[in-house]
C-alpha cells in the first residue's frame, strides 16, 4: 500500500521502496493527467543523492514515455526546491522529487508536486492513493529509459543557472558584497552546494564546505540539520571565527543555522528573524503562516505591524495553501521550512540562506544581535520538544486518550481552549500551548510546548508525558 504522509510518500528501501511500487505510483500521475486532458503540459522529474533515487527518477520516466506523456528530468542530482521552481517554470502540470527528505538512510520516497510548483494537497494525495488500489496487483506500462531517452519522450533539462539566477534577482547582492562575510557550509552529504556555493561566492562571501561528497549513508547520521547532528558545524564556525554557519537537509528544503558566537539557532527563530527583517527593515507588509506546533512568537509581532498570523496543520502543503488565499509574505515550521512571497510556492532552505546573508549585511548586526532586540520587545518564548517511539497497541491507546475520549492531564495552568485540528492541542490562559500529535513521515509522538521559561516548557511537557505513559 501507498500512503503519503505529510511530506510525500515515504517507504524503506527495499521493503516497499521498490521499482514496482515507484512505477505504480508514476502511473497514477499519469492516468490522472490523461483523465484531466492535461497530459501535453508535460511532467518533470528530479532527485537528490540517497540511494537509487537516479535510478527510481529512470523508473518513473519509463512509465510516462509508455503512457505517452512527454517527460523532463534534470540532469543533475538536485535540490527539492530547484525541482520545485522547473515545475513551475515549465509550466508542467505536475512533478516529483525522488527523496526522503531527512528521514534515516534506509528511505527514499517520493514528493509529488502540483501546478505552479506547490505541494501536493490532500485532494491530490487521496486520489493518487484511489487510483493506485484500483490498479490492483496489474503491473505499471513501461519503456526502457534509454530506449525513451532516445526517441525523444523522454528528455533531460538542467534549470541550475535559471534557479540560481532567480534567487540571485531577489536578494540584495551588493550589500552583501559590501560586507566580505565568512560562512561555513555543511550540505550534510546533500544536494545544496552547488546553488547555495555559488550564490554566496557570487556576493564575494568567503565559503568554506564539509561533508560535500555524496555519500547515501550521511556519514552514519540523520541529515537533519539540529543540534544534535550539527556538532562539527558548530565547532567550525567558533574556531573559524564565522560569521554565520549554514546546514541543509538532505534535499536542501529545510536549512539549520550555527551564530557568529557558534550556538544553534533553532528553527522558530529563524522564522521569526525572516518576517522581522522582512516588515521591519524591508517594508513588506503581509500576513504570515505558521503550523500548529511553531511559535506564537510570529503571532505577536504580526499583530504589532497590524497583521494577521494564520495556524494551519503540520505539513508544507497547508502552510503553502494558506499563504495562496492569505497573500502572506512568510510561512514555515518548527521543522526548519520556509518559504517567502515571490518565490516557489514551498521550502527552499537555498532561499532562506540567502535572505538570512542579506539580513546581516543590511542591518550590519549579527543575528544574536537582532534576535536580543526581538526579544526585548516581544518577551520570551521558549519550547519544550520531546519525540517517542511506540507500539502499535500504545499507538492506539494514546489515540483514544487525547482524540476520542478527550482527556487531559491537570496541568499547572488554567486551559483557555483545546483545539483538535491536528493533533491534541492546548492553548492556556498564559499566552502558552502544548501539543501532542503523530508525526506525518516517522512512526514517532512528537509533544511541543512553549512557554516563556524552559523550566515551565519542560514541567508542562513532562506532565503530558507522565499523564500519557511514555
Amino acid at each position: 500500500m501507498i500512503e503519503f504522509g505529510t511530506g510525500g510518500w515515504r517507504a524503506i528501501i527495499g521493503d516497499t521502496f521498490t521499482r514496482a511500487n515507484v512505477q505504480k505510483l508514476t502511473w497514477a500521475i499519469a492516468q490522472k493527467m490523461l483523465d484531466e486532458n492535461v497530459a501535453q503540459k508535460g511532467f518533470v522529474i528530479g532527485y537528490d543523492r540517497r540511494f537509487l533515487s537516479e535510478e527510481a527518477a529512470q523508473w518513473a520516466a519509463e512509465v510516462m514515455a509508455a503512457m505517452h506523456i512527454p517527460c523532463s528530468i534534470i540532469h543533475r542530482q538536485s535540490p527539492t526546491p530547484l525541482i520545485m521552481f522547473a515545475v513551475k517554470a515549465l509550466q508542467a502540470q505536475y512533478g516529483m522529487a525522488v527523496t526522503a527528505s531527512h528521514n534515516p538512510a534506509i528511505y527514499n520516497g517520493i514528493k509529488v508536486f502540483m501546478e505552479g510548483g506547490r505541494d501536493a494537497d490532500e485532494i491530490l494525495t487521496a486520489e493518487l492513493e484511489n487510483y493506485i488500489y484500483l490498479q490492483g496487483e496489474e503491473a505499471a506500462p513501461a519503456i526502457a529509459f534509454e530506449e525513451a531517452l532516445a526517441s525523444g519522450s523522454v528528455k533531460y533539462i538542467d534549470p541550475m543557472n535559471d534557479y540560481i539566477d532567480s534567487i540571485l534577482s531577489a536578494i540584495n547582492v551588493e550589500a552583501i558584497r559590501n560586507c566580505q562575510l565568512s560562512v561555513a557550509l555543511d550540505p550534510m552529504y546533500g544536494v545544496s552546494k552547488t546553488a547555495l556555493q555559488t550564490i554566496l561566492m557570487t556576493a564575494r562571501c568567503e565559503v568554506s564546505v564539509m561533508h560535500e561528497r555524496r555519500d547515501t549513508l550521511f556519514g552514519g547520521r540523520l541529515p537533519a540539520p539540529n543540534e544534535k547532528t550539527l556538532a562539527s558545524l558548530i565547532n567550525f564556525v567558533e574556531e573559524n571565527h564565522c560569521d554565520i554557519g549554514i546546514a541543509t537537509d538532505g534535499d536542501a528544503d529545510r536549512l539549520g543555522v550555527i551564530d557568529n558566537h557558534a550556538e544553534f539557532l533553532h528553527p522558530n527563530k529563524i522564522l521569526v528573524l525572516l518576517y522581522y527583517y522582512l516588515i521591519k527593515f524591508k517594508g513588506w507588509r503581509g500576513s504570515a503562516v505558521r503550523n500548529i506546533a511553531t511559535t506564537h512568537l510570529l503571532d505577536k509581532i504580526a499583530a504589532s505591524f497590524g497583521e494577521e498570523c494564520y495556524e494551519v496543520p503540520v505539513g508544507f502543503k497547508h502552510v503553502s495553501g494558506k499563504m495562496a488565499t492569505t497573500g502572506a509574505i512568510i510561512g514555515g515550521e518548527s521543522s526548519g521550512g520556509l518559504t517567502v512571497r515571490g518565490h516557489i510556492q514551498g521550502k527552499d532552505g537555498i532561499y532562506a540562506a540567502s535572505l538570512l546573508i542579506e539580513m546581516i549585511a543590511v542591518t550590519k548586526r549579527s543575528l544574536c544581535q537582532i534576535w536580543q532586540e526581538i526579544k526585548d520587545e516581544y518577551g520570551s518564548f521558549e519550547m519544550s520538544e520531546s519525540d517517542y517511539k511506540f507500539s502499535h497497541t500504545k499507538k492506539e491507546e494514546i489515540y483514544k486518550c487525547l482524540m476520542v475520549d478527550k482527556l487531559l492531564p491537570q496541568f499547572q495552568w488554567e486551559i483557555d481552549h483545546v483545539s483538535y485540528m491536528d493533533g491534541c492541542k492546548v492553548y492556556f490562559k498564559n499566552g502558552g500551548w502544548i501539543i501532542a500529535r503523530f508525526s506525518g513521515t516517522e512512526p514517532l509522538l512528537r509533544i511541543f510546548c512553549e512557554m516563556d521559561t524552559m523550566e515551565k516548557a519542560n514541567a508542562t511537557a513532562a506532565c503530558l508525558q507522565t499523564f500519557l505513559g511514555l
